[in-house]
């Protein structure tokens, strides 16, 4: 690798001392050139004290939560190029320098690796299902360019890095690193890579119901900060049916009376109606406003310089394995 890229490998932390060591290891092996960062999450066991043995950068995020993590590892770190990966020593350190040697090649700014389970129970039925699940409504909002929306390795440019805002706080992060790429129509790819099972001994901090409402959830905001058109449109019309279907049998009454004797269903169909409106207004102001921050964000982007330098890092980096 060109000694003027500087390469941050970023491992967020929380009670991974059985793997932790064999993570900072093998990174330490296939990027030799890499500053290995541990950013550990008040961890109440010897992760830090294993981390640090190690040689790895090891410091403290006080606020609990994966989202509040990266916020912390983005602001933080200054190099050309990072890797993110958990510390749960699932992930292939091996297919690291494929996906960085993409990264500069092609100049993108983000690089997902995306999990090919070779070991059984290494990605349970429900997390494949919820993520297929939630990887497709975000194809369906922001568009098809992901297949694995919720894979925690990845790697970056300097670029992608310093404009991303990180406002998630838990394991819904990796849902807001994935919508940033598309709403500014990043240049981006995915690479397979081999995904293993935890070590003997350690334990996901995931809960699938959890997390997977919490992701939803972190879906429905970005859906209506992003595309507040298509949201309060979607809204408008539910409202605008209701009050329809409200009104006619009235309206039939009083062409066939002249009465109107169902005046509570009256004022309430008005009242649907008049809300319906309200809500289509609001998506069209929100829509305005949200092109204006859109283009702010993208030139706070382009503001950045790119991290990539003429050439890959094939032959070096994939020398070292």
């Amino acid at each position: 690798m060109n000694n003027k890229l500087r390469l941050a490998v970023l491992i967020p932390c929380f009670n991974e001392e059985v793997a932790i060591g064999t993570v900072v290891r093998d990174f330490q092996r296939v990027l030799p050139q890499a500053t290995i960062y541990v950013f550990d999450n008040n961890s109440r066991d010897n992760t830090v004290a294993i981390a640090r043995s190690l040689g790895a950068v090891v410091r403290h995020v006080p606020l609990q939560g994966k989202g509040n993590v990266m916020r912390r590892m983005f602001a933080d770190v200054e190099a050309d190029i990072y890797v993110l990966v958990d510390g749960d020593a699932t992930y292939h350190a091996e297919s690291s320098p494929q996906m960085i040697d993409l990264l500069l090649a092609e100049g993108l700014d983000m690089v997902v690796g995306r999990r090919e389970s070779i070991e059984e129970y290494s990605y349970r039925l429900g997390h494949r299902l919820g993520n297929r699940m939630l990887t497709g409504f975000v194809a369906r909002l922001f568009g098809r360019r992901f297949t694995d929306m919720l894979s925690g390795y990845r790697v970056f440019s300097r670029r992608y890095v310093k404009s991303f805002p990180a406002l998630a706080r838990g394991f819904e992060t990796e849902t807001e690193l994935t919508v940033h790429a598309l709403e500014l129509r990043m240049p981006v790819a995915e690479v397979d890579t081999p995904y293993k099972a935890r070590p003997e001994g350690s334990f996901s901090k995931l809960n699938t119901i959890r997390d997977g409402l919490r992701i939803l959830n972190t879906i429905v905001r970005l859906f209506r900060l992003e595309r507040p058109l298509l949201f309060f449109s979607l809204i408008s019309a539910l409202l605008a049916l209701l009050a329809v279907a409200l009104a006619v049998p009235l309206a039939v009454t009083y062409v066939e009376t002249g009465l109107v004797p169902r005046l509570p269903t009256a004022v309430l169909a008005t009242g649907l109606g008049l809300l319906s409106s309200l809500s289509l207004t609001c998506g069209l102001i929100l829509e305005n406003v949200t092109h204006t921050r859109q283009e702010a964000r993208r030139l706070i982007y382009l503001g950045i310089p790119c991290s990539g330098l003429p050439g890959t890092v094939g032959a070096s980096v994939g020398s070292q394995d």
